[in-house]
């Protein structure tokens, strides 16, 4: 009976709002319930068991991203078998799975390590200040649901926000928008009830929504067409490991999971270095791919990029879906400026029109650092972009904090896995010598300050908000690496105690 009371506490905010008065104390407070915090809450539990933590998510269900994004096709850019945890080995043969998929495998790790219990939903985060005195975060909350204020006290905190705005993706201002009677929608706010069978669709954007949107709608619409201001590298990879399948049956099934992880990290390693060491190799390599499923007659300017591969991340589509579709008709592509929205459709700045009674903006995302929280030290405000990282983890002369950023040119959880148990390494390593306070200590002349931590990549969404990001160092620990096996070194392998870091 009691912990059926204490859910439903929970469930309506009551117990939120009993904090606000009397702010509870853990010892770790995790910012966002998806991937990267579920993830850091079972390395908790595993690694630092006698530790109490929480985590806070503004949502009313774990999965962050894959609970917020619900557009047709919605699925992982990077192959299930790295995007997976580490420590909960992705048991599927399916290489790019579907949101639902994601959101299950997320909710089932959470059961699994006994974290559900610790998440208390539609809570915003609006600001977080450490006390040196009393050596603690105080974090403040407001209730979406009654707009009441909600305190919570912690001696580490953990952000596990992602980098985008979940209130809003970009949205270009199109001349003429308001003109267009048909439908206008944003895959970041996809209505449930949209119906597009026999429409006209025309999606805008060129990036791993789009090319996820156009053959997810192209059986049920009259015509969909992707428009795009300049083409992507796109390339196509098995929708399902029939290797694996084969190896299921002979090997222990652990066995083949490790294999087709340790695999897939590899493979990316290896493209993404081909790609920066032999641009114009790699170049060749996309393109005659993308021309073997599109046929010889395809117009090729459409996939041709202006940028190198990897200066922006590559788009993924399973068994050449995207390509097969614009193969056989279902769909096309445009490669042209917007002139106008008119009342049916875009005019093009070549004169061309397309008629649309749906416009889909995948135009990406805004930048957000730390879901758009406040940080401050004794009161005084702190602005995280003006500080460097300390091996991509901690913040630079900000006490007991980490957050969880992962990377860009290979799947995210890779990285956010072992920030995690770094973390983990770092707060049992404090308690055995006895320490309560710990934060890296930098040189202003170290900071690159035209350099965040996001440059390699030249991605408009990037460009857009670098000024928002932490800055990086010009070497190790300060500079971000990109690279899965350096990092698990650095991360799992070096002492804790490097001379760089500030006990106390």
């Amino acid at each position: 009976m009691k912990k059926r009371e204490d859910s439903l506490a929970r469930f309506f905010g009551s117990e939120e709002m009993e904090k606000a008065s009397n702010p509870q104390e853990y010892d770790v407070l995790i910012i966002g319930a998806g991937l990267s915090g579920i993830g850091a809450a079972c390395h908790i539990q595993k690694e630092c068991s006698a530790k109490t933590f929480a985590i806070l998510e503004r949502r009313q269900a774990m999965g962050g991203t894959w609970d917020l994004f619900r557009y047709p096709g919605i699925r992982s850019d990077s192959d299930m078998f790295s995007f997976g945890y580490g420590f909960r080995p992705w048991n599927e043969l399916q290489v790019l799975a579907d949101g639902p998929s994601i959101r299950n495998y997320i909710k089932e790790t959470a059961d699994e390590f006994g974290v559900s219990q610790h998440i208390h939903y539609g809570l915003t985060i609006t600001d977080a200040d450490w006390s040196s005195e009393e050596k603690i975060w105080t974090v403040t909350a407001v209730q979406e649901s009654s707009g009441d204020t909600a305190t919570f006290r912690s001696r580490f905190l953990i952000g596990c926000t992602g980098y985008y705005n979940y209130d809003q993706g970009y949205l270009p201002e199109f001349p003429g928008m308001e003109r267009f009677q048909g439908t206008c929608v944003h895959p970041q706010q996809w209505p449930e009830d949209l119906d597009y069978r026999d429409k006209k669709v025309v999606v805008i954007g060129s990036g791993a929504t789009a090319v996820t949107l156009v053959p997810a709608m192209a059986e049920e619409t009259a015509h969909i067409t992707m428009l795009q201001r300049s083409p992507s590298y796109i390339f196509s990879v098995p929708a399902y490991d029939k290797l694996s399948e084969w190896l299921d049956r002979v090997l222990p099934s652990g066995w083949v999971y490790r294999m087709a992880r340790w695999r897939n990290i590899k493979l990316q390693r290896l493209i993404y270095v081909l790609a920066k060491k032999y641009p114009d190799f790699t170049r060749k390599l996309l393109l005659s791919n993308v021309k073997r499923h599109v046929g010889k007659n395809f117009d090729m300017t459409h996939f041709q990029p202006v940028y190198q591969p990897w200066d922006e991340r590559l788009c993924a589509v399973p068994d050449a879906d995207l390509f097969r579709d614009l193969r056989e008709g279902k769909a096309d592509i445009v490669t042209d400026h917007i002139d106008t929205f008119t009342e049916n459709g875009i005019r093009l700045k070549s004169g061309r029109e397309l008629e649309a009674d749906i416009i889909v903006t995948a135009t990406g995302l805004n930048l957000q650092v730390l879901g758009g929280m406040s940080l401050s030290l004794d009161g005084e405000p702190l602005d995280v972009s003006e500080r460097m990282t300390y091996k991509g983890v901690l913040i630079e002369g900000v006490p007991n904090m980490a957050w969880i950023f992962g990377y860009t040119n290979a799947s995210w959880t890779l990285k956010a896995d072992i920030a995690s148990a770094y973390i983990c390494r770092l707060l049992n390593y404090m308690e055995a010598e006895g320490l309560s306070v710990v934060a890296p200590e930098g040189d202003s002349d170290l900071t690159l300050s035209d350099r965040s931590i996001m440059d390699a990549l030249a991605s408009g969404y990037v460009k857009r908000s670098r000024h928002k990001l932490p800055r990086q160092g010009r070497h190790h620990p300060w500079k971000v690496m990109n690279h899965y096996g350096k990092d698990k070194h650095i991360l799992l392998e070096e002492p804790v105690e490097d001379g760089l870091l500030s006990f106390s």
